[in-house]
């Protein structure tokens, strides 16, 4: 047995022996029936056959395709999902930081708030407008605030460098606004 209790011997001789009954018996054969009833009518002679390249049924926006190539290269650079101009490794600061806060240890009412915070400043950094400076320092603030705890040692019961990890954040969150 392997920690979590789970015999894996026994699992593997049970599918050693469920596998000499297949091969005893052949293929296992099982009628499927489909309910077409739901699916719009192509109407009569609508049958489509492309033999020339790819077919696209829907909205393919961001796609990017290559055939008929025996080696490509391809790169697409994608806006960072509507990050505003300057803020791009703020942005990824702060998805990280929400990756990793889980892990950290901080009690779920804690963790709850510096969640918010963080997608706070990720929700003034995105979108159509640019960052309202008060409202970006506001959530920073908030942001930084709980860190503190963790950076400081504070609270007690963290994951082992969870005390490294929130100083060098609070590093990269200072001096933004």
């Amino acid at each position: 047995m392997n920690e979590s209790g789970i015999d894996e011997d026994a699992i593997a001789r049970f599918a050693e022996d469920l596998q000499r009954e297949f091969d005893k018996h052949g293929p296992i054969v099982i009628p499927v029936e489909a309910d077409m009833s739901g699916l719009p009518s192509l109407g009569q002679g609508a049958t489509v056959n492309n033999y020339n390249g790819p077919v696209f049924n829907g909205g393919v926006s961001g796609a990017q395709i290559a055939w008929n190539n025996d080696t490509v290269t391809q790169n697409q650079q994608n806006a960072s999902s509507d990050v505003a101009l300057g803020y791009e490794s703020l942005a990824k600061l702060i998805t990280d930081l929400l990756q990793q806060l889980p892990q950290v240890g901080l009690d779920e009412q804690a963790r709850l708030d510096t969640e918010d915070a963080a997608k706070e400043v990720l929700k003034e950094i995105t979108g159509t407008e640019a960052p309202e400076p008060g409202r970006l320092r506001r959530a920073l603030t908030v942001l930084r605030g709980g860190l503190a705890p963790i950076a400081t040692g504070i609270v007690s019961g963290l994951a082992a460098g969870a005390e490294d990890w929130a100083k060098a954040a609070i590093a990269g969150l200072t001096g933004i606004c």
